[in-house]
């Protein structure tokens, strides 16, 4: 079991490395047509492709190996989820790119991709036993259906983005531009965390925290120093930052407080990250990334944000509330419970069928369903980051 184990780390390390040569290779494509040599570019892309597929086999043997190592489909807590997620979303990619050739896609779809992974390895890597409500064959068909879903609507939050680069105005500011920063600074706040949870891993950091609920004395370890700690906890361990103040009483649950610490962490490091590259830049992030996309057809970005929502939103109506809520009436007696994660599964469903019903009845063509897509991707993050971090409830696993 070590060996797969072994075997298993290697691979998905692996694969985020060829992600990384690729992405280095597809952004040898994005040229200025006048000085660009066409068979250079040409095979700088068909190498950035071939080592994208060689590093979705090496991502899946990952996926294959842990499998046999645990003895269940590794999607049971949030490292498995998101670096599933990520392998999902380089499947899209690489489907959408033999159909498009679209260079430029590689070379934001594969560095997201690359932050889901580097995200999910900052969270408990280790094989536990699953609880007894995931003992079941439901586990792999509900989950991996959803974040297969949920890789094919990322591809169209990554178009929809680039789309937006491409076609704001960027010589002033103004409403546009604002948002589309807060949409690019999120980004950064992926960075942060995964930025300090790796230095504070490499220190060995822990700090043990005692509380008490439900008249039971519990204790918890943190892993960053604590800005927030546990609601009327004490501090164990000596020598460590004493909190700033305490999370809030809803936040409840053995690993609420820790949780919410790490968003505080990821939020407070991901702004310092980005005010750097702002005064590097010396420009907004999209303002400089803005001359390497004005090659680009608006149009074939607009049709591929519409294709991926329409073969995402079907997979995603059959995984996460058909599937699920056969799996819950299994595990729970009940189809629907009014849980945040279903609750958050709803909401994305219903936003999803505003957007193809606003672009087919309305026409919200181009920006407008650009905006639409980063939305839509936004929801989708919050309900697996946030209700997982932050909202207690019946699957809260990680």
């Amino acid at each position: 079991m070590s060996s797969l184990i072994s075997i298993s780390s290697t691979l998905l390390y692996t694969a985020f490395v060829l992600y990384l040569i690729a992405t280095i290779f597809f952004s040898a494509t994005i040229r200025d047509k006048r000085t660009a040599i066409k068979t250079k570019k040409n095979t700088a892309s068909k190498i950035g492709i071939t080592l994208t597929i060689i590093g979705f086999i090496s991502q899946l043997g990952y996926f294959i190996t842990r499998w046999m190592a645990s003895g269940h489909a590794p999607v049971s807590n949030l490292f498995e989820v998101f670096t599933f997620f990520g392998m999902c979303m380089v499947l899209a990619f690489i489907i959408i790119y033999f159909i498009y050739k679209l260079n430029v896609l590689g070379l934001f779809a594969l560095p997201i991709a690359m932050i889901m992974i580097a995200y999910a390895s900052m969270f408990p890597t280790e094989i536990a036993p699953l609880v007894p409500s995931l003992q079941s064959h439901w586990l792999y068909i509900h989950v991996t259906t959803v974040g297969l879903a949920q890789g094919i609507l990322a591809i169209s939050f990554v178009v929809g983005l680039i789309y937006l680069i491409r076609q704001i105005d960027q010589s002033a500011r103004s409403k546009r531009t604002t948002w589309l920063e807060i949409v690019l600074y999120t980004l950064f706040l992926f960075v942060g965390f995964i930025v300090i949870t790796t230095a504070f891993n490499l220190a060995d950091y822990n700090a043990t925290f005692e509380y008490t609920e439900q008249n039971t004395r519990i204790t918890t370890e943190y892993h960053l120093p604590a800005i927030a700690g546990p609601k009327e906890g004490t501090l164990l361990t000596e020598g460590v930052m004493q909190p700033w103040f305490e999370a809030p009483g809803w936040m409840q649950g053995e690993e609420a407080g820790r949780k919410f610490n790490t968003v505080i962490w990821s939020v407070i490091t991901g702004t310092i990250i980005y005010g750097l590259v702002r005064l590097i830049a010396r420009k907004r992030i999209g303002a400089a990334i803005q001359p390497i996309l004005k090659n680009t057809k608006p149009d074939l970005l607009d049709e591929i944000n519409y294709r991926a929502v329409a073969i995402g939103f079907p997979v995603f109506t059959l995984g996460g509330l058909i599937f699920a809520s056969i799996w819950a009436q299994i595990a729970w007696d009940r189809f629907w419970g009014w849980d945040p994660k279903e609750v958050w599964a709803l909401i994305t469903w219903f936003f999803y069928a505003a957007y193809l019903h606003l672009r087919l009845s309305r026409g919200w063509h181009g920006e407008r369903s650009a905006w639409l897509a980063v939305v839509g991707f936004s929801i989708i993050m919050f309900n697996l980051i946030v209700v997982n971090l932050v909202l207690a409830g019946l699957h809260s696993y990680a």
